[in-house]
């Protein structure tokens, strides 16, 4: 999803997305901090995120990759 996509949803929309990335972020093996930061930049492809983790790439490079 872009930053423009996620833009034009309403305020509900908006929030039920940011918790289910927030939350796969989390169940990946990212800590709240990181998980949050994530989940709110949408331009972030959250399958990516969570496939780094997968294949055994530390949460720091992860992170250095992602942003």
């Amino acid at each position: 999803m872009t930053a423009a996509q996620f833009e034009l949803l309403d305020e509900a929309q908006a929030q039920r997305i940011l918790s289910w990335r927030f939350e796969a972020l989390s169940k990946a093996g990212y800590d709240a901090s990181d998980a949050l930061m994530l989940a709110t930049r949408v331009e972030v492809d959250l399958h990516i995120a969570t496939d780094l983790l997968k294949h055994g790439c530390p949460v720091s490079t992860a992170l250095r990759i992602l942003l």
